[in-house]
């Protein structure tokens, strides 16, 4: 893997740039507790299933295999953005106009909740999609035209970084610092969270860790890459993905207002709050290779994002960050909401767009497992 010997600033080996090392840390599972439900994956889905479970009055115990936002949510590139993982105008031709609004309507509001449920770690700046080409132009223009006729909020942006749409309502985001936010609320709530804490054995009425048992009444599964593996079920349904991407110095002047998305998505990059530019893509030219369950950064795509960074952005700071995270993707684009097994809901496989999307998917998973009904579920549940 590339290594950056000539920078003594440089992170340990993959390691995001969310991670200041301030995280304290939650116990792992010992002995057996019990609970009306337990939640496995303490990310953004599965710690927004725990604050909907406490909601609705229902004792809740999560575990993780890892830290707290350990995976994809903890690794992500920290952008909220409203609609589902397909551009608007796509969204519209694959799953017809009354869905894709009502899915752009739901995360909209998602956001909103978002940003005032944790507005410590949320910057409502916007986001950009910048062309690439002449043939992408035409493609941003046709999800203008879709999204101005349904009345959404989007304009035609000529800029530095750019032709293509400014979103004003999207945001910026530090995943990590959230979901250990939340984490703490919870646990200082009275919900019982462990990490380092693998779920063995997943069946209705129980979850078994190496060290530990939680019997409950239902189980929500709330990961989203390696969900195929931790359900094989869902084999075929959803399909792991590795994600990479680096992080730079802080640059002594903002470059970069708004969080950035290019060449369809494929790439993708946000200025932080303290001058970093943190960028991602390039999984497309890593070929069958990034379709696997590994999560740790490979020269290949990583060189691709540094003459990227170096040639294309013109930023020359030492990069400080390299990692990797596993994402699920989905045939049609759409997150998987379902009942596995009588008592055992999954949720994950968000197609690289999880973190407004996720967070929906859990609160509905949880308003599922415990009432056996959920508005939120109504575009997704399947």
């Amino acid at each position: 893997m590339i290594a950056d010997v000539t920078n003594p600033t440089a992170a340990p080996p993959n390691t995001p740039v969310w991670d200041d090392g301030g995280w304290a840390g939650l116990p792992r599972l010992r002995g057996e507790v019990t609970a009306d439900v337990c939640v496995v994956g303490l990310g953004g889905s599965g710690l927004s299933a725990v604050g909907e479970l406490r909601g609705l009055g229902a004792s809740v115990v999560g575990v993780d295999a890892g830290a707290v936002a350990g995976g994809a949510a903890g690794r992500n590139g920290g952008f909220l953005l409203a609609g589902s993982s397909k551009f608007y105008h796509d969204a519209v031709a694959a799953y017809g106009r009354e869905r894709a609004l009502g899915i752009y309507r739901l995360t909209m509001s998602e956001l909103d909740r978002i940003a005032a449920e944790t507005p410590q770690a949320v910057r409502r700046v916007g986001s950009l999609r910048i062309a690439a080409d002449a043939g992408e132009v035409e493609d941003c223009r046709a999800q203008l035209a879709a999204m101005q006729a349904d009345g959404l909020a989007v304009e035609w942006y000529e800029g530095p970084e750019g032709d293509g749409l400014l979103v004003a309502t999207d945001a910026a985001f530090n995943p990590l610092h959230r979901c250990r936010i939340l984490a703490a609320r919870h646990a200082q709530a009275g919900a019982r969270l462990f990490e380092h804490s693998p779920a063995v054995e997943i069946a209705r009425g129980g979850v078994r860790t190496p060290e530990g048992h939680v019997r409950c009444g239902a189980v929500i599964v709330a990961v989203d890459g390696r969900l195929e593996r931790l359900l094989p079920a869902l084999e075929g349904r959803v399909r792991t993905a590795r994600l990479q991407m680096v992080a730079t110095a802080p640059l002594p002047e903002i470059r970069f207002p708004r969080p950035v998305y290019m060449r369809y998505g494929y790439e993708w990059w946000q200025q932080l709050a303290d001058g970093r530019i943190a960028l991602g893509g390039f999984r497309d030219h890593g070929g069958d290779a990034e379709w696997t369950h590994r999560a740790d950064p490979c020269d290949h795509v990583q060189g691709l994002i540094d003459g990227f960074l170096r040639g294309t952005l013109g930023i020359h700071a030492p990069i400080t960050h390299r990692w990797a995270a596993s994402v699920g993707y989905t045939a049609d684009g759409l997150p998987v909401l379902t009942e596995v097994e009588p008592g055992v809901w999954a949720c994950g496989g968000y197609s690289g767009t999880g973190n407004v999307i996720g967070a929906i998917c859990g609160r509905a998973a949880a308003q599922l497992a415990v009432t056996g009904n959920s508005e939120l579920a109504g575009v997704f549940a399947g």
